[in-house]
């Protein structure tokens, strides 16, 4: 077969072995720069349907579709860095939350102790606490010992530290972004959390939050400001701190993104060419890793709408790594 014919096969996500973006399956983080991997994990979310283990799957089955140069940067990143898909962290204890999250930091430990950068596939969004309790502990060779900045895209603000469980979970989906910020690994002053919306549970939601010292930028607050202005605060909190992205799917619109745990279908979200402005305009910031949660594949179409596009978002967090490490001149 011709190099041509070969990649025109690797292209199709219905072909060969469906490994995430069709990298190599290296479970040694120490062999790549951008380690990409899958966190199985639905109990830390016990208020929705309990399929977010699936999504991993799921993705892996589309992804090879994005294994593409990214246009707007110029840039191929399977070219410029070596990605490997290190697999799935392993969760024997997967109906205990509390021991899954110490599970998921253990893994992705591991990926700091390499120096290795590392996009995940979730997932519901309680393994952002697990991944960045990882990537961020102190004396983490990836964060130079400082908490990380968390861009936190979301309909909800995760942060209910008012609340003492999430259905029994405690480490769950609702508390994660508060316990990083009182643990120290994540600088709520440096962080931004976008995309909030919906009419909410109580008026004063967003208090936690504020209280912690993010700055919160609902999608009402985000039209007025525009997407060039709401980048240009991220930047500036930012600065020059290592930088986290989590990006849980529910902020796109639902017309986008059905397949979704916390479905928010009252209010729009953003578009994907919205959330591609954003995301790209973290472009050159000190990213160490990023996650795609609260992919509900079980209520996905038959094409697997939703699932294509946390592989399309993962590729543009895998790319603002590669960009980062490799830019383009």
């Amino acid at each position: 077969m011709t190099d041509p014919e070969m990649a025109m096969l690797e292209a199709r996500y219905w072909w060969g072995v469906p490994t995430l973006f069709r990298c190599p399956h290296d479970p040694d983080p120490s062999h790549c720069d951008i380690a990409v991997a899958g966190v199985p994990h639905s109990s830390g979310n016990g208020s929705t349907e309990r399929d977010q283990h699936l999504g991993p799957r799921a993705v892996r089955h589309v992804s090879a579709h994005n294994r593409r140069a990214h246009t707007a940067f110029g840039l191929v990143p399977w070219d410029v860095c070596r990605i490997n898909d290190v697999g799935d962290v392993p969760l024997p204890e997967a109906m205990d939350n509390e021991a899954c999250i110490e599970r998921i930091t253990e893994f992705f430990r591991k990926i700091a102790e390499s120096g290795t950068r590392a996009v995940a596939i979730g997932g519901d969004h309680s393994v952002t606490g697990g991944i960045v309790q990882g990537l961020a502990e102190r004396g983490s060779r990836l964060t130079a010992d400082r908490p990380a900045a968390l861009v936190h895209f979301d309909a909800h603000v995760d942060s209910y530290e008012q609340l003492p469980h999430w259905f029994g979970a405690r480490k769950s989906a609702a508390h994660w972004a508060a316990y990083l910020v009182r643990q120290g690994q994540v600088d709520a002053t440096r962080s931004v959390q976008i995309g909030i919306r919906g009419n909410r549970p109580s008026l004063d939601e967003l208090r936690t939050s504020y209280d912690l010292g993010y700055e919160v930028i609902p999608i009402d607050r985000y039209q007025e400001l525009s997407a060039q202005r709401c980048i240009e605060i991220i930047r500036e909190r930012a600065g020059d701190a290592p930088v986290y992205v989590t990006f849980d799917l529910d902020c796109l619109d639902p017309s986008v993104a059905p397949a979704v745990s916390n479905l928010e279908a009252g209010v729009g979200g953003f578009s994907i060419d919205e959330a591609n402005t954003l995301l790209r305009g973290l472009r050159g910031l000190d990213v160490i890793g990023g996650d795609v949660v609260c992919l509900m594949p079980t209520k996905d179409g038959p094409n697997g709408i939703t699932a294509m596009v946390a592989a399309h978002v993962a590729f543009e967090l895998v790319s603002l790594i590669a960009d980062r490490l490799h830019p383009a001149p």
